[in-house]
């Protein structure tokens, strides 16, 4: 009797233990959740602008400089090369017509709006569209593995394709801010039998995310290559490639005007 008694002593050892160990593994759905709440928290919160360095495909370079009024932007390199004359005057005709263009000012704003109202939506709808899990872990960085979430519903177009991606999120720790979401479509998704939109089986995405100064992260990378014949976002293409870089920050209350002196200004 002595012995039972003993054995079921070690037993209930073991599995408190165990359910102890297992309460402290990371749970990859709760890992996603507050990845995104810190995430909109951050976006929410942020009231920064930035000058950087936008490389795109072909070779173009430009110098971009955000104030609360839009965003201007000048050619330091042409399709790999100095810039010619005509394009910074074509450049700077462009910034002194959005300087004194309320209307194109508002368009730019809407245009911004509209992404950051998807990028918010689609943010929600991360930690239930896919199914989760841990594929590895260091003490910077949480890797995980995610595929469509067969009972997801997705509300709109943008939100079906995005379900039906598969791919890796890589998220820092103990931080849980989001450094990569990349993913790819195994199959045709179809709106109306292929009528109103077919977005191809193969078509990717990879938006990179880094820490440009302390407590600010911001989009360094894009790479966006969907095929097919509907429109994913408003503003971001369907085939991008993007890299930013050089971030400094912009003094609040910077003037467009302002922002133009400071897109002539030697880069680093």
């Amino acid at each position: 009797m002595q012995l039972d008694t003993k054995y079921w002593v070690g037993a209930l050892s073991l599995i408190l233990v165990s359910s102890a160990y297992g309460a402290q593994l990371p749970d990859a759905k709760q890992i996603v959740q507050q990845a995104v709440n810190n995430q909109l928290a951050a976006d929410r919160d942020d009231r920064s602008h930035w000058r950087y360095t936008r490389t795109e495909a072909g070779g173009d370079r430009l110098v971009v400089v955000e104030t609360e009024h839009g965003a201007i932007s000048r050619h330091i390199a042409d399709n790999g090369k100095p810039p010619t004359a005509e394009t910074l005057l074509a450049d700077d005709a462009n910034i002194e017509k959005f300087i004194h263009d309320p209307g194109m000012q508002q368009k730019q704003r809407q245009n911004g709006a509209h992404d950051d109202k998807s990028a918010i939506e689609l943010l929600n709808l991360m930690p239930e569209a896919f199914v989760w899990k841990v594929e590895s872990e260091t003490p910077e960085t949480i890797t995980l593995l995610y595929k469509p979430n067969p009972n997801f519903d997705p509300p709109d177009m943008e939100a079906r394709v995005m379900g039906a991606m598969s791919g890796t999120l890589v998220v820092t720790s103990p931080a849980h801010r989001i450094r990569t979401f990349k993913g790819r479509l195994q199959n045709d998704v179809t709106i109306g039998f292929g009528i109103f939109a077919r977005i191809k089986a193969g078509s990717t995405f990879d938006i990179e995310r880094r820490e440009v100064a302390s407590g600010y992260w911001q989009i360094s990378e894009t790479h966006v290559h969907i095929s097919g014949h509907a429109l994913f976002f408003k503003t971001i293409g369907t085939q991008e490639d993007e890299v930013k870089s050089d971030f400094t920050l912009v003094p609040l209350g910077t003037t467009l005007e302002q922002a133009a002196a400071m897109l002539r200004r030697p880069t680093k």
